[in-house]
């Protein structure tokens, strides 16, 4: 195809699509002729499972799919990033072995960046990773892991040269999960969800050729990655919808979804649930309260405006171009949301907001919002790391002041015992 526009491309998806859709297939099956023919991801390139088409043709393309009834390929956890990151960074090997299955929903990833002592300042991992005989061999520990105890794979910073600056001693590979000496543990969290795992590595192995990019590459590489994650933010909201259709694929789909969005249940909560603001106010009456009122009105303005950066966002994505500031503008915006529609909710329902279970609103669905919401802005850097980004990149004013960016890695003060030998 050399015409790039709307109706050419959705008449050559509608030929491909009359020739090989068919709902008794299986689920990975008919992902695995998705990605053979370049329409499960047509903005990669051709010799990788794409079809060379503008980043805009993407939406056209998922719309087609989406009119035929069709499942799309996976979106499950950290797959995307990974295929993204390997299509920027990676070898001939690492996208053969691992893209299609990604796309097809075969391998499952997480994403293991964030440490107990270095979540923000993601520079500061401590995880080391030591070439020992013919393998690297990691040890150190992980936080904040979503869906760390499904993944079959994951994207691990480490830390390879200590007597450099912070950012110039990271490297990135490709982790087998399923290995001895990785040990996913849950985290309970005080919305009683465990969505979230602590990882500890000890003397995991990993081969040489499962490096990404060049030794000391790693936060140049998890930076792409970074970008990807913060303008997909929402990805979890869309592309997940049920249907009751008896044939094979669309069971198999509803029992992958039912396992894969299990961790993200209670997203939606933690985003403040400004969808339920107007229904709550009516049915409690304070839809007449003027201070309610007030800031209801606050909190939709609020919501729109980041709607509409949102859109902005995906026109960007859309046009081609690269990863741009409204990832971090919008994620700041978000949390702020978060916390104007907690303190919305908490006057809609007063102190009822406090209980739980049955006798709370919503079957405790309010109670959830209220303590949920805080990690709006924590997870995938903090507020203070937005503003970080913002203001230097962005904004470019001047940086702060950084007291550990020329030393070697290893007169760095830290917070948390080191794992460095």
């Amino acid at each position: 195809m050399t015409e790039y526009t709307e109706d050419a491309v959705k008449a050559e998806l509608r030929a491909w699509l009359e020739e090989n859709w068919d709902p008794n297939l299986g689920l990975f099956e008919w992902r695995g002729r998705l990605a053979e023919s370049g329409w499960g991801a047509p903005y990669w390139p051709k010799e990788w499972y794409g079809r060379d088409l503008p980043v805009a043709m993407n939406s056209v393309v998922e719309a087609t799919l989406k009119e035929f009834g069709t499942p799309l390929t996976a979106k499950k956890g950290a797959a995307i990033l990974a295929g993204a990151t390997m299509i920027a960074h990676g070898t001939d090997l690492h996208r053969e072995k691992f893209l299609k299955r990604s796309l097809t929903g075969e391998d499952t990833w997480c994403q293991l960046f964030s440490e107990p002592g270095s979540g923000s300042d993601l520079a500061g991992a401590t995880t080391r990773a030591e070439f020992k005989g013919n393998k690297w061999v990691v040890n150190g520990q992980k936080v904040w892991t979503t869906s760390a105890h499904l993944a079959d794979y994951g994207i691990l910073l480490a830390r390879t040269d200590w007597d450099v600056p912070k950012h110039k001693g990271l490297s990135y590979f490709i982790l087998n999960m399923r290995q001895p000496g990785v040990e996913v543990v849950p985290l309970k969290q005080m919305n009683g969800h465990a969505s979230f795992n602590q990882v500890f590595f000890t003397d995991a192995e990993i081969e040489p050729e499962f490096m990404v990019g060049e030794l000391g590459d790693g936060w140049k590489i998890a930076t792409t990655t970074l970008m990807h994650e913060r303008r997909g933010a929402d990805s979890m909201k869309r592309n997940v919808q049920v249907t009751d259709r008896p044939e094979r694929i669309y069971r198999e789909e509803a029992e992958e979804i039912a396992t894969a969005l299990a961790p993200y249940t209670w997203y939606p909560q933690r985003a403040g649930r400004v969808d339920l603001v107007f229904e709550r106010a009516r049915e409690t009456g304070k839809n007449t309260d003027p201070a309610v009122r007030q800031e209801i009105a606050k909190l939709m303005i609020m919501a729109k405006s980041a709607e509409w950066t949102a859109q902005r966002a995906r026109t960007a994505q859309d046009m081609g171009r690269e990863p741009g500031p409204e990832g971090s503008i919008g994620k700041l915006v978000n949390s702020e949301i978060a916390r104007v529609a907690n303190t919305v909710h908490t006057m809609i329902s007063g102190a009822d907001a406090m209980l739980s279970g049955e006798d709370s609103p919503r079957d405790g669905l309010i109670a959830e919002i209220l303590i949920s919401t805080p990690a709006n802005s924590i997870a995938g850097g903090t507020d203070e790391i937005q503003k970080n980004i913002i203001s230097e990149r962005v904004l470019k004013m001047p940086k702060e002041i950084r007291v550990d960016a020329d030393k070697p890695f290893r007169d760095v003060p830290r917070n948390t015992v080191s794992t460095e030998r």
